[in-house]
């Protein structure tokens, strides 16, 4: 229960309302003259879970899986207390909130906060500004965001509506990886040895690997529908290294969000998610009862030289023929009375599909929601992502490109490496951007230029440093993220924090800076926290630096960001009081 009470101001009047949410992970809620402050409290704890006939300690929110959703409305304010009760280091990332001058709520460890030690807490306070739609939290420490994990829910504010009809019903639908035995393990053997780790053991909905999968009759996500109404879809790529396509038997879906922005709708019988991407989708059944089942499929798209789980995930979609009764049934036990249907999905090595999904997404750019693309740039930069090797440690056999390398991951052929304090903390109490582990060189162009999708270069090294950028308050930003081939081309969804990035341009093989720049859409690009940089190709990013604080830009593989293909931008604070970052919590975790 939610227990909402607006607090004792004058010309305010008082009124308790008692709302239910799910996963009992409210404490309370009081409303303010600026909206709500909704108070959850997350309790990081171990319990036995049990897929694939596999039964795993696991660390978990609040004993559930995925953990419980957290649900607000644009304009409110979250404080959500994290106990860590788990020997295990914790930290939250709020994945895609704005973090406006609260960045000690951001979340990633190391940059922002140290992590939470066993036995103590922190709360995350922070605002929702500006936002409104689907994200998600996550743990954003090493690879335990594969157990922790939930949807995060802004709804419009109370006097106002969507920009398309009223759905019947919202679903949140999403997407992870099950192993059957511990992922930290999983990392730990793979960074020691250098080569690639092993892979989960499936893929999930809502937490459930389904049918086609060994011993998972009953663990099958299940969505009983009504004939002739509209379903809004929340579709959350949670999974850990996987970006992934989605399709719904016999039912087309009409796009009609991404990462908490509108955009102009768009039909599509298949969605490609990557992870960190969030996908609102509207989804009209079909006007009479259907004695059928439908699957939803998901399967990877992969274009990368490594292994991976190659399995197919399956959901099931069930028209329910009681008007009286909305309860799906408790096991999926009645699909041999009924005639089966299965998407076509499209093959997982489909670049030229998942190009043209991707210039579908258009910002809605109306009066309500414009797109604010800045039309000219002060700072331009250009990143080339990829993998790359580092050295096998003396006296160690290694499994990376040859048995004296490593595997590693780099942006402008460096590979981050995290400080042993957090660099918001040191920047802001230090009051000055030298002398602590970081530095402030991080290269704004490739130390060296080459072919970068062409014939990959003999040294494949890559250098190991904790270098950032730092910006002024307000600047007009412009990054290209160009993929390379070394080591093999691929898809690489990069994730900013902190910001939402208007994506003006994107194409395939070198960006061209004489004539790409000609044909960049500065009028309804999409707004983005999370971009696919497409295999063999680049993308061309905007965004206004004005959000002061550290934030982390990353590739959201957490294999890669492991390896290291993650940078920081340090955006300083503005002349203004409220274009400065806000002072630190008392209770800011030591290292």
């Amino acid at each position: 229960m939610i227990r909402v009470i607006p607090s004792s101001v004058a010309t305010l009047f008082v009124l308790t309302i008692f709302w239910t949410v799910p996963n009992n992970a409210v404490v309370s809620a009081t409303s303010n003259n600026g909206g709500v402050t909704r108070h959850y409290q997350f309790d990081i704890r171990l319990k036995n879970i049990t897929r694939l006939c596999h039964t795993k300690n696991m660390l978990t929110v609040n004993g559930k899986f995925p953990g419980p959703r957290v649900v607000a409305r644009e304009g409110d304010r979250l404080v959500v207390k994290v106990v860590n009760h788990v020997p295990n280091n914790i930290t939250i990332h709020w994945h895609g909130v704005r973090q406006l001058r609260s960045g000690w709520s951001d979340g990633p460890s190391y940059i922002t906060q140290c992590p939470v030690q066993s036995g103590e807490s922190y709360v995350y306070n922070f605002s929702l500004v500006g936002q409104r739609g689907t994200l998600f939290w996550h743990a954003h420490h090493s690879w335990l965001r594969a157990t922790l994990y939930g949807p995060l829910i802004i709804l419009p504010r109370t006097n106002q509506s969507y920009p398309f009809a009223k759905p019947y019903k919202e679903i949140p639908i999403l997407f992870g990886e099950w192993w059957n035995v511990d992922p930290e393990a999983v990392i730990a053997q793979a960074l020691h040895t250098g080569g690639g780790p092993n892979v989960s053991d499936a893929y999930t909905i809502n937490g459930l690997p389904g049918p086609l999968y060994n011993c998972s009759t009953n663990d099958t996500f299940n969505l009983r529908v009504k004939p002739g109404k509209t379903y809004l879809l929340r579709l959350i790529n949670a999974a850990v290294n996987n970006e992934l396509f989605f399709s719904i038997a016999n039912h087309t879906m009409t796009v009609v969000e991404a990462d908490a922005a509108y955009v102009k709708p768009f039909n599509s019988d298949i969605i490609v998610i990557s992870p960190g991407q969030t996908t609102n989708v509207v989804l009209n059944t079909k006007p009479e009862y259907i004695n059928a089942t439908f699957f939803m499929l998901a399967r990877p798209f992969f274009t990368a030289k490594g292994t991976f789980l190659s399995s197919t995930l399956a959901g099931i979609l069930e028209y329910d023929n009681d008007n009286d009764n909305d309860t799906p049934p408790s096991e999926y036990s009645d699909m041999k009375n009924r005639t089966l249907l299965k998407p076509t999905l499209p093959a997982i090595n489909d670049t030229s599909f998942v190009a043209n999904f991707s210039r579908k997404f258009r910002s809605l750019n109306s009066a309500k929601y414009p797109a604010n693309v800045p039309q000219k740039v002060d700072r331009s930069f250009f990143f080339t992502i990829g993998l790359g090797s580092i050295p096998c440690p003396r006296n160690q056999t290694c499994e990376g490109p040859n048995k004296r390398t490593k595997f590693a991951a780099s942006m402008n052929n460096i590979s981050f490496d995290l400080p042993s304090v957090a660099i918001l903390q040191q920047h802001y109490f230090s009051g000055k951007d030298n002398g602590g582990d970081y530095t402030t060189d991080f290269p704004v162009v490739p130390p060296r230029a080459f072919n970068y999708t062409g014939t990959p270069p003999n040294n494949t090294m890559v250098k190991i440093g904790t270098k950032v950028v730092v910006i002024p308050y307000n600047t007009r930003v412009q990054v290209v993220l160009q993929d390379t081939s070394i080591l093999g081309a691929e898809s690489h969804p990069l994730h900013l924090h902190g910001f939402n990035m208007m994506v003006v341009g994107q194409g395939f093989g070198n960006f061209d800076p004489v004539t790409d720049p000609g044909k960049f859409n500065l009028v309804d690009p999409v707004e983005r926290n999370t971009i696919g940089v497409p295999s063999g190709g680049w993308v061309a990013i905007r965004f206004v630096a004005d959000n002061p604080g550290v934030w982390l830009m990353h590739c959201h593989i957490d294999l890669h960001l492991s390896w290291g293909l993650r940078m920081a931008w340090i955006v300083n604070n503005g002349k203004l009081s409220h274009q400065k970052l806000l002072p630190p919590p008392s209770d800011l975790p030591k290292c």
